[in-house]
């Protein structure tokens, strides 16, 4: 295996095994569930209370700008996340990095169902994938030519590997938590062999 397919099949690995299945039948219900009051979520346009709103669709991601992000920062939804994985880890990088069409929060057409969310998932994992896979052991040790981050592209690779196996577990978490709402809180009995 080359280093690039080696970086590349640690997330795949994740993505495959974990995340990917962790995803499969995810509601619509469970796509927008606010499980506090105050959380950013994918909306509507023109009915975010966040301080901004992106998107250039039907449907925008609740933002702010780094110096007008509430103290603490609000809890987001798994339509929220979703989007964030798909737009600001992967989208971004592979229009810098791999070339097609840029992605741009301000731009992209945010899903509005939790399936066309997981339709835009996948294809950016697609395409990430298949970009980190074609690198060579120069690229992985060059400077992006392209984008504003200035680092080598395996310092890249790893980052997004990070924040997918990050946001995969957030967004995982809060399936679980939708499922167990409202159960008692009692501990279920534990029988050992």
């Amino acid at each position: 295996m080359t280093k690039s397919e080696r970086l590349a099949e640690q997330l795949d690995w994740h993505w495959r095994m974990n995340l990917r299945p962790r995803l499969d039948g995810l509601t619509d219900e469970e796509y927008f569930w606010e499980p506090v009051g105050g959380c950013w979520s994918i909306r509507p346009r023109g009915t975010s209370a966040a301080p901004m709103s992106e998107g250039s669709g039907e449907w925008t991601m609740d933002f702010a700008s780094p110096d007008r992000v509430p103290e603490p920062a609000p809890v987001t939804t798994i339509a929220w996340r979703l989007a964030h994985i798909i737009v600001s880890c992967l989208g971004y990088r592979v229009g810098w990095y791999f070339g097609g069409q840029d992605v741009a929060s301000e731009t992209f057409a945010y899903a509005g169902t939790a399936d066309e969310a997981l339709k835009q998932l996948d294809e950016m994992y697609g395409r990430w994938n298949a970009g980190v896979r074609a690198l060579s052991d120069a690229d992985l040790e060059n400077l992006p030519t392209v984008g504003p981050e200035r680092f080598p592209m395996e310092n890249r690779v790893l980052h997004v590997n990070r924040e997918l196996i990050h946001h995969g577990a957030e967004i995982s978490l809060l399936r679980d938590l939708y499922r167990w709402q409202g159960r008692s809180r009692t501990a279920p009995t534990m029988t050992f062999r």
